[in-house]
């Protein structure tokens, strides 16, 4: 791809034109170690970022995103080298540093914040300890030899800074909330005040409320340091609502730029209208989400002409024999676009109006609300949860997981179970699985009643097993990597059968046809499948159970929004074919507006509000679930995608 020069003033605001913070001009990435010579991963990326700005990246898994800033960094992979382009940072070369220079970038000039706080922080050094390691050395002696109290009053402003007290010093990272874990590590990163952070997918394990707060603290950190932020995510609501401007990656190219809400309004690519169209919205449920078909091709299997061809409703023959160019598009015949805005679709002149509102986007007829939500008065429900308690003990103190939850699950429903990280929501459905006991109240999971203060019996289990089946978060750690993807489906209908399947093809291809899988597929391992089809995996396996209630478990939390698309309209196509219930938990309240019938609200282990989606998402009445709303990214849910 040709890349465009990153030091245009087309692509930097006007105070940092000349000289950008970081200037990436044609990156190339490539598999170094493959078989057969070097494989091109990112090929001539090309992007700026001044001071006190922030930059988003999105793209799908597989894009190139996370490592193209891993090459910024010089955190490369093993296996994997940078063959061609230029990384400047202030107008210096660092890809030509020797290695300890570029080391010694590290911390002190850029920084990397990943999603997952548990991968910066060590479980065995307290907070405060990780935050003073990483200080910078303010009066010229070894950061090991100030005084205490001098390094303890400094971890004490740096915490502050990001909203936490000087007692989250003494305090280890599994005693923190998921929020306070992600400010913490947010604090051991700025340490040694860089003056580039690199947030990698910061909040996508958050729920609505603490990513708008680690959101709202990261972008206040870079406005009051005047720093440089990179913020990679899948999410485009906090793309749009967090970043100034966004580059759109495919396929290791990237295909779009421009500021976020020009991006959002009107989109000059036909994938960064795929994203957006494949978005749900919190405002308003449609028939169904328009998904993506296909994945990103997999490096060297890309064709010579635009990597997204294949998936692209709006290719020509064009478009798959000629390289593509990022360039300032002229749409309509207007000219050239003075605003910074890029393209890399070579058709987008023609087809740039079909690109505005996604046509296949139709807004959804009210729905009839099936059922009461609480008690034991819906007849035949699939799970009936009254007064439930759940007390957690341990050395370091008892904590209480449910307080008097009453929930129930109506037969053919979808129920939504929202809240913010430690309320309680996986705890009730572990509690449904029979994974968990609960102290007080009644449990009733298709007409078996649980017993309290102990777990089912193994007979009780195997008929539970019947009634109810569940879909983790990551399907990875949940199917046996060592096993093809047959060998788990026909267990899984040998358990439903109560006795072991041998060769019963016709079932595991009746299976993965349900969840839109080849039947070819059987005869692969877990690691041969991307996340959204070892996703669909893991619910052929719970479907085979033909399960009276499935349990999602923030099932597509980690997906690409087209992924997402996909999965959450096979989900309720099946939901409506076989007429089991559903209860869904997840932390995206755009999510719940496309899916669900019924909407409970957790907070510290209580059910604070339920009811119809419309009613609860509309008119909340309970505070918490008016914050939840409040903290949603309104940008782009307010305009493209309404």
């Amino acid at each position: 791809m040709a890349a465009h020069p990153a030091t245009d003033s087309r692509t930097a605001p006007a105070d940092t034109a000349t000289a950008p913070l970081l200037a990436v001009d044609g990156l190339r990435v490539s598999a170094t170690a493959a078989p057969g010579g070097p494989v091109p991963i990112l090929e001539g990326v090309s992007l700026t970022v001044g001071p006190g700005e922030c930059v988003g990246i999105v793209g799908e898994s597989g894009s190139g995103k996370s490592l193209a800033m891993r090459a910024v960094a010089g955190l490369l992979p093993s296996g994997t080298g940078v063959t061609g382009g230029s990384v400047r940072i202030h107008g210096r070369e660092v890809l030509t540093l020797p290695p300890r220079e570029h080391h010694a970038l590290r911390g002190r000039r850029v920084t990397l914040l990943m999603q997952d706080p548990f991968t910066m922080l060590h479980p065995q050094l307290t907070c405060g300890r990780q935050i003073a390691d990483g200080l910078r050395d303010l009066d010229g002696g070894q950061n090991g030899r100030r005084p205490k109290a001098v390094r303890r009053a400094e971890v004490a402003r740096r915490l502050a800074e990001v909203g936490l007290g000087p007692d989250v010093a003494d305090r280890y990272p599994h005693e923190l909330s998921g929020g306070m874990r992600q400010r913490v590590a947010a604090a051991a990163a700025l340490a040694g005040d860089p003056e580039l952070l690199i947030a990698d997918e910061p909040t996508t394990a958050l729920d609505a409320a603490s990513q708008g707060a680690v959101l709202d603290l990261l972008r206040g950190l870079q406005r009051s340091r005047r720093m440089g932020l990179v913020l990679i995510t899948h999410d485009l609501r906090v793309a749009f609502s967090a970043c100034d401007r966004v580059y759109v990656l495919y396929a290791g190219q990237v295909l779009e730029h421009g500021r976020s809400q020009e991006l959002e309004s009107g989109p000059l690519h036909p994938y960064t209208a795929g994203l957006l169209a494949s978005e749900p919205s919190v405002r308003e449920r449609f028939e169904e989400l328009p998904a993506i078909p296909g994945s990103v091709p997999a490096p060297g299997s890309r064709g010579p002409g635009c990597p997204f061809a294949d998936r692209c409703g709006h290719a020509a023959r064009v478009c798959r024999s000629e390289p593509v160019a990022l360039v300032p598009p002229a749409v309509g015949g207007t000219g050239v676009d003075g605003t910074g805005r890029l393209s890399a679709c070579v058709r987008i002149s023609e087809i740039g109006g079909a690109l505005d509102t996604p046509s296949a986007r139709k807004v959804a007829e009210p729905m009839t609300v099936p059922g009461e939500g609480a008690g034991t008065e819906v007849p035949d429900a699939a799970l009936v949860a009254t007064s439930v308690d759940r007390m957690f003990r341990s050395s370091a103190g008892d904590r209480s997981a449910l307080r008097d939850v009453s929930l129930t699950v109506p037969r053919d429903t979808i129920v939504a179970l929202v809240g913010e990280s430690g309320s309680g929501k996986t705890t009730l459905a572990r509690i449904a699985v029979g994974l968990e006991t609960f102290d007080r109240g009644a449990v009733s999971v298709g007409g078996i009643a649980l017993p309290a203060g102990r777990r089912p019996s193994t007979a009780d289990r195997r008929l539970l097993a019947g009634q109810v089946q569940i879909v983790f978060q990551d399907p990875y750690s949940s199917l046996n990597p060592l096993r093809t993807v047959g060998a788990t489906l026909r267990e899984a209908l040998g358990a439903s059968a109560g006795r072991r399947v041998r060769g019963d093809a016709f079932g595991v291809d009746t299976l993965l046809a349900q969840v839109g899988l080849p039947g070819s597929y059987a005869s692969r391992r877990p690691a041969a499948l991307s996340g959204g089809e070892r996703q669909r995996v893991a619910l052929a396996r719970a479907l085979a159970a033909r399960p009276r209630l499935l349990i999602c478990d923030e099932a597509v939390a980690a997906l690409d929004v087209s992924v997402q698309a996909q999965l959450l309209n096979l989900l309720v196509a099946l939901q409506r074919e076989e007429g089991f219930a559903v209860l869904f938990i997840t932390h995206d309240l755009g999510v719940v507006r496309q899916i669900a019938d019924r909407v409970a609200v957790m907070h510290r282990g209580r059910i604070v509000e339920q009811g119809g989606v419309a009613e609860v998402l509309d008119a909340p009445q309970h505070p918490w679930t008016r914050r939840m709303i409040d903290a949603v990214p309104r940008a782009a849910d307010a305009g493209h995608h309404t």
